[in-house]
């Protein structure tokens, strides 16, 4: 009688779902070359063809279930349409059931990813990898975490990487999970094999796994990418218990030789025993980001001001937190999607898009806006770098943009419609309108979003001019480690806008967007340090921060690595240098590199003087608003009559 209230009661909720359009039906009968494909955590797993389309669906069947199973089960399907806009996550799109009297045979309908394993694709072609490519499924692996940790739900494990499988053994059960432990042994947090004393009777409790038991898997993963194997793994061996209680006590796998530095810290940080210590997935995020950044280095055609600036752009992805089981996550971790070519170079080619291409579209493109943000380019720089990438990719802008209009319902499209409009991209600029769509994303903690709310206060675009609430939003996103915060953050301290002026406080949010890679930050650093604000002055570090600031192609940067060499801060001498460094920027539209290359000119300061080229460098300087060299300008021309 028991069995029998359960089932109904559990049937009633699957019913529910269906009845409140979590997910729609499909008719059984309608699909046919059905074929099993494998076995998950809850039951069988079978691809199919629906009617007569060439469309590939995944049938997901579920054995012995329970009420509280099936409750749980019903409750992660509808955090999933939570995150089904992103195309890192596989998506649930319908139920059916088989033409029976038995309830018990409800499957859900998932979208069919056969692009391989992530182990087998590792197996058949680590050989072939970079580790360019190695840091991009690292990437896209983390900011898959990301997504889920961000609508607060927590889970694990997807060149495209795709999560499938919300696992559920920490509310479904402990002996569930306790005899699927030791099959995924060396991706678990070790603090579930210690487990923990209950206080009221002295028995032993398994750990609950949490949003840090997903960052010790991450780690693992991350190590399982550099080293193309699973980690322990002995041809022919089962995991064992006495693995877990070495994991336990602090043994981990050892660094592949010629593993860079960098990605090595990223891993262990996230493997840590203590679950407190690691990092939260928006710092393994930026890190990674931070390495690929640093390694795509291209000294770029911008033009800026002398004066320090507020950095244009940002990061992002979503913050919060996530809770969807990482044990599933590894043991479906041979049914996570591969896909070997870029989807934007596939999808650039096609002249008709689906809904689903513009959502992958969409997200592509808002972590191309991220890159550009992160390494700290100058608004116009950004602008046309973003045209550049549509033009690159074949992408129709216009087209784009009239999908954004009509396709309103997740955050990366409320943003990105808010980017066009704030840029003037096929758009007229539109700053009021971009304003509320930013504040919409905002509120939602699209972190993009809430940067460029920041950046509106703080230039009144589309809005009144507020330098204390453009400092509480970048304020906000430089907490969560985002290098455009923290440099903004900066030079809010520096020159006292929106906050007390407090030049170590300056110092401090400079060096953090620095070692995050932010060119800008890096310049403001150097200065900090050459005029011994906030800092003791230390020359040889500020020509270092000048020289990688350059390196990374920012033009203040280049001018100040040219003022180095003129005046020997923190090297030798050279004028030869210095006039290379100084016309470099000049060329590109520097005015304050402009005007120095004219004093060179006209003083004759290691060059042949030449005062037609020196009143011609001063002219360019001042038209771009350059008073002292409008002044110098005048005093030449009057010397010369």
């Amino acid at each position: 009688m028991q069995d029998t209230e359960n089932t109904n009661e559990w049937v009633n909720w699957i019913e529910e779902v269906v009845d409140k359009e979590y997910f729609k039906f499909y008719e059984y009968k309608q699909f046919n070359n059905i074929q099993y494909i494998g076995t998950g955590g809850f039951g069988k797993v079978y691809r199919a063809n629906y009617k007569n389309s060439g469309k590939l669906f995944a049938l997901k069947s579920f054995l012995n279930l329970n009420n509280i199973t099936v409750k749980e089960i019903v409750r992660e399907l509808k955090i999933q349409r939570e995150v089904d806009f992103h195309d890192k996550i596989i998506r649930c799109y319908r139920m059916t059931k088989l033409e029976s009297e038995d309830y018990n045979n409800y499957w859900v309908v998932m979208e069919y990813a056969d692009g391989g394993s992530l182990r087998n694709y590792l197996k058949k072609n680590f050989k072939k990898l970079t580790w360019d490519d190695k840091y991009s499924m690292a990437y896209q692996l983390s900011c898959a975490i990301l997504c889920l940790h961000n609508e607060g739900i927590v889970h694990l494990c997807n060149n495209t990487i795709k999560l499938a499988d919300f696992g559920l053994p920490k509310r479904i059960g402990a002996s569930n999970f306790q005899s699927k432990l030791f099959g995924m042994v060396p991706y678990v947090d070790p603090k579930s094999f210690s487990g923990q004393s209950n206080n009221n009777n002295q028995s032993t409790q398994l750990y609950l796994l949490n949003e840090n038991s997903d960052i010790y898997s991450v780690g693992v993963l991350l190590w399982e990418i550099s080293s193309g194997q699973p980690p322990f793994y002995v041809e022919g061996e089962q995991y064992e218990i006495g693995l877990a209680l070495e994991i336990s006590q602090g043994l981990r796998e050892t660094v592949v030789p010629n593993t860079p530095e960098e990605y090595v810290k990223i891993y262990t940080k996230c493997w840590d025993g203590e679950p407190d210590n690691r990092p939260k997935i928006y710092q393994v995020v930026d890190w990674l980001n931070a390495i690929i950044t640093k390694s795509d280095v291209i000294i770029e055609n911008q033009q800026i001001s002398n004066e320090r600036e507020l950095n244009e752009a940002s990061i992002s992805n979503n913050d919060s937190v996530l809770q969807v089981e990482l044990s599933q996550l590894i043991q479906n971790f041979d049914k996570i999607n591969i896909k070997e070519i870029d989807p934007m170079i596939i999808l650039s080619k096609q002249k008709n898009f689906l809904i689903e291409d513009f959502n992958i579209i969409i997200d592509v493109i808002n972590d191309f806006i991220i890159k550009l943000n992160n390494k700290g380019l100058e608004w116009k720089a950004e602008k046309q770098k973003t045209i550049e990438y549509f033009n690159n990719h074949n992408l129709d802008s216009q087209e784009i943009y009239n999908w954004l209009l009509d396709n309103q319902n997740s955050l990366n499209p409320i943003f990105i419609l808010g980017y066009f409009n704030y840029y003037g991209i096929v758009t007229s600029e539109d700053n009021e309108k971009a304003f509320n769509l930013f504040i919409n994303a905002s509120e939602k903690n699209h972190i993009l979003a809430q940067y460029f709310v920041g950046e509106c206060y703080f230039y009144g675009n589309g809005t009144i001019k507020n330098e204390k609430l453009a400092y509480k939003y970048y304020k906000k996103v430089a907490n969560k480690n985002l290098s455009s915060g923290q440099l903004n953050i900066g030079c809010c301290y520096d020159y006292g806008m929106g906050i007390k002026k407090d030049l170590k406080e300056a110092f401090y949010w400079y060096e953090k967007a620095a070692n995050n890679g932010n060119i800008t930050a890096m310049y403001n650093l150097g200065l900090n340090y050459k005029d011994e604000k906030g800092v003791k002055k230390d020359y040889d570090k500020a020509f270092e921060l000048f020289k990688q600031s350059a390196k990374g192609g920012y033009l203040g940067g280049i001018m100040m690595l040219g003022y180095c060499y003129n005046k020997g801060i923190g090297t030798k001498i050279d004028k030869q240098k210095a006039f290379e460094f100084y016309q470099n920027a000049a060329n590109l539209g520097h005015n304050g590199a402009q005007n120095n290359l004219a004093i060179m000119f006209q003083l004759g300061d290691g060059i042949a003087k030449d005062i037609d080229k020196a009143i011609y460098w001063y002219k360019k300087s001042a038209e771009q608003g350059y008073e002292l060299a409008n002044n110098n300008l005048i005093k030449l021309q009057n010397s010369l009559f």
